[in-house]
């Protein structure tokens, strides 16, 4: 079953154009989802709006978009009125400038969508293995989804990967998580231990070996239900205590040496003779 593209249109640099496409690279429609039902007569729900006043139900045809302005007023917008204020799209991705990979700040990543070229085009293939030589990733603009958004590309593969980005109103201040934090000063002792418990925890990042355990529940508790079998509830996972953070590291220094716990050393039996 071929893939298919969620827009098209065109990739511009300066007076370099190529007609491209976006297919979605993320998506959660594969995870367990619920319906609500109803729990005497086991149909679902279907979800109705209701006037928050008078409790009454409100047709489709009744219900418009509201700005509350002030407690309980709202000035009111037609969906006409909505798609006058949206920018049109002339469904061009406009590149502004490029980037150094290592610049991008991942806090402002949104959502990734595979970009390919509508046809064989040499000159998408041209830009792709043009930003992978130089490490480069290009900030473009462009509406998409009736929204007009920032795009991040860069070269993936075959392909590019455009993901939208996060405006700064959107991206919350570090300070105000770290403000609170405590100005402290490793031990030099400690640093070269965690160095050393990090260095022995190297790997690669191999999303295959990423395990959804929360779906992974869900749907055994599916089976089970539908099987008749009892549900079992998963053990609790013990909760570690670190008592001396400096012991705490050297014990796990020891043992990444060892592959396991050092064991103390036996006392010498000393065995006396009677008289």
């Amino acid at each position: 079953m071929a893939v298919r593209a969620n827009w098209k249109g065109t990739l511009k640099i300066d007076q370099l154009i190529c007609p491209v496409a976006l297919y979605t690279a993320a998506s959660t429609a594969d995870r367990v989802s619920f319906h609500l039902v109803n729990r005497k007569t086991g149909n679902r729900l279907n979800r109705s709006f209701v006037d928050s006043e008078t409790g009454d139900p409100v047709d489709r045809e009744d219900q418009i978009k509201g700005y509350e302005v002030s407690s309980g007023h709202y000035v009111s917008f037609t969906d006409d009125e909505i798609a006058a204020a949206i920018p049109e799209s002339d469904k061009t991705i406009n590149v502004v400038h490029f980037i150094k990979c290592e610049d991008v700040d991942a806090v402002y990543l949104d959502k990734p969508y595979y970009l390919a070229p509508a046809d064989d085009n040499e000159a998408f293939a041209l830009i792709r293995d043009g930003m992978k030589a130089e490490k480069l990733a290009a900030v473009a603009e462009t509406v998409l989804f009736r929204r007009a958004r920032k795009l991040l590309i860069h070269a993936y593969g075959g392909g590019l990967i455009a993901t939208t980005l996060n405006f700064n109103y959107e991206v919350r201040s570090a300070a105000s998580a770290f403000s609170n934090l405590p100005e402290v000063k490793s031990d030099r002792e400690m640093l070269d231990l965690a160095k050393h418990i990090i260095k022995t925890r190297m790997g690669s990042f191999d999303p295959e070996t990423f395990d959804d355990r929360y779906d992974a529940a869900l749907a055994a508790l599916i089976k089970a239900k539908i099987a008749g079998k009892p549900v079992r509830k998963p053990p609790v996972a013990e909760t570690a205590t670190v008592i001396d953070l400096k012991e705490a590291l050297r014990k796990s220094a020891a043992m990444d040496k060892s592959g396991q716990d050092k064991k103390p050393a036996r006392r010498k039996t000393v065995t006396r003779k009677a008289g």
